[in-house]
């Protein structure tokens, strides 16, 4: 059982750090500036650390002053959405939301989805992130994120859902197309401009090919112009560079349009797989749920 000093403790630290003094702590918690710094002081013995820089000015936090802030600022958050969830018994979407989405993906798919969901919820303050970089949804804090490719086994702390997977195709531009003629085969590939995408490593995504007996062949090509962008790629194949492989859902709107075709549809596959992933822990929180729904309904993939 926590002592509930501990809790008082961590609320005027917290307090005093974000309102800069005593008296102004004590006056968010309706305490006097004295009592709101013997708390603090306690706190301090108990940890055997100073969290505070005392000048006659003003407190500035020591850096393990800023840590353990960092750290109760979260127990606190936790907190309040604990009780947020008691308090609305699963009916009221309430209190921050902090979501991680890839960058491509995020914008053109995702944030519709996102926008439509926050203004159902007009309590509700999301904070939406962009990253391809592999991240510790735990440890940043985050409550819900969508991954693409996202490996697997999966930790124990995280739920997730599958969504399906994208679809792949090789794509040009008509006047590309008109201009080089129109490739036959995956061999035939080799003569035309390729564009592909590139990792920060230098390395680049190995197109996938359908071998006709229900397999994948991959090859590495020859780019002609390596990007480190999907979207880029899209640019770079819409004005009549060459000929890539992309992702359906990158591209549908150039496809309607006729702006880009597809060409050697036998060789089209699968690609990556879509997932939701979540903290368990941050599956009680109606919010959570709310969203988890809204994304696996407004998300879903063939």
């Amino acid at each position: 059982m926590i002592p509930s000093e501990r809790l008082k403790g961590i609320e005027a630290f917290v307090s005093t750090a974000d309102a800069g003094s005593f008296t102004a702590a004590g006056l968010r918690l309706n305490l006097t500036n004295s009592a709101v710094s013997k708390s603090v002081a306690r706190l301090e013995a108990r940890l055997g650390s100073r969290l505070f820089e005392r000048t006659t000015r003003r407190l500035t936090l020591t850096d393990v002053g800023a840590a353990f802030y960092e750290t109760c600022v979260r127990v606190l958050e936790d907190l309040a959405d604990a009780e947020a969830v008691l308090a609305a018994h699963r009916s009221e979407i309430v209190g921050r939301l902090k979501v991680d989405v890839p960058i491509a993906f995020g914008r053109m798919q995702a944030m519709p989805l996102l926008l439509a969901f926050a203004e159902r919820h007009p309590n509700l303050r999301p904070s939406i992130t962009f990253t391809d970089r592999k991240i510790d949804i735990v440890e940043e804090g985050i409550d819900v994120a969508i991954r693409i490719g996202a490996s697997e086994p999966w930790a124990d702390n995280l739920g997730h859902r599958y969504l399906g997977s994208e679809r792949v195709i090789i794509c040009a531009a008509p006047a590309y197309l008109a201009r080089r003629g129109t490739p036959a085969s995956a061999d035939d590939l080799a003569r035309f401009d390729c564009i592909l995408y590139g990792r920060s490593d230098g390395s680049t995504i190995k197109w996938r090919f359908a071998d006709g007996a229900g397999g994948i062949d991959e090859c590495a090509m020859d780019g002609r112009i390596v990007l480190g962008s999907a979207e880029a790629q899209v640019g770079a194949v819409k004005a009549g560079f060459g000929i890539a492989q992309l992702a359906t859902w990158l591209i549908e709107d150039e496809l309607a349009r006729g702006d880009l075709v597809e060409v050697l549809p036998e060789l089209a596959t699968a690609g990556l797989p879509l997932h939701l992933i979540w903290p368990r822990r941050r599956q009680l929180s109606p919010k959570v749920d709310a969203l988890l729904d809204a994304l696996t309904s407004g998300l879903r993939i063939a």
